[in-house]
């Protein structure tokens, strides 16, 4: 039995230790939709080969306090909370983008109190063993984007036929805008709402990049 606490404690430990310089191979979260027929299409790309305005896109649109926060951003998290209370039929979420990774590569995608426990261990792990950077280049490369699209240049490829780092700022926009619902909405001929939301957040990322919100990414901090 100690033995195999011991394990327990140290897997995740040896894990995140190994996926701090080693791209993650698969998420459960791949492996549930590749057994619906998603199929599986994803390319690594460094975060220095993606473009920065897909680093602003996201962070304007996900997390934008993702440079200052230690992992946790307790106002959107009370902020979720009570918008929730108001209106339980349409649940907001309250997760940084250290949250998501977290959860990505680490945990499955269903909600349980169990898997934010869980979320919340792994998010305190691999903030100061990766650093912001990593954090980012990992989520762009684990993110789900379409049915059986995961990460920055397979969805670029998908959707706009070229490279990730060739994203313009409008398709970063687009893309960024997808990312609650990237089963439902479309980032090429997208309906009213996500055109909308594109030029919400390709406005927001302009404001990210003019305060220096995405420095602790594009600097390498």
């Amino acid at each position: 039995m100690l033995a195999v606490l011991l394990i327990l404690l140290l897997m995740p430990l040896a894990l995140a230790a190994i996926y701090r310089v080693v791209a993650p191979p698969v998420t459960l979260l791949m492996v549930e939709r590749l057994a619906q027929g998603y199929g599986l299409h994803k390319d690594w790309r460094p975060v220095s080969r993606i473009s920065p305005d897909l680093v602003r896109s996201v962070i304007a649109a996900e997390d934008s306090h993702f440079c200052s926060h230690h992992g946790f951003d307790m106002a959107a998290m009370r902020a979720a909370a009570a918008h929730n209370a108001r209106d339980p039929r349409r649940v907001r979420g309250g997760s940084t983008i250290s949250q998501q990774t977290a959860k990505n590569v680490f945990l499955w995608p269903q909600r349980s109190y169990v898997r934010k426990g869980l979320e919340a261990g792994f998010t305190s792990l691999i903030e100061p063993l990766w650093g912001k950077r990593r954090i980012m280049e990992v989520y762009l490369n684990v993110v789900e984007w379409g049915p059986g699209v995961y990460g920055a240049q397979a969805a670029s490829q998908r959707y706009f036929g070229h490279g990730a780092n060739e994203l313009s700022a409008s398709e970063a926009a687009r893309l960024a805008a997808i990312l609650p619902d990237p089963l439902k909405w479309k980032a090429v001929r997208p309906g009213a709402y996500v055109a909308r939301r594109s030029r919400r957040i390709g406005a927001a990322a302009q404001t990210v990049q003019a305060d220096d919100l995405a420095a602790c990414v594009l600097r390498g901090g």
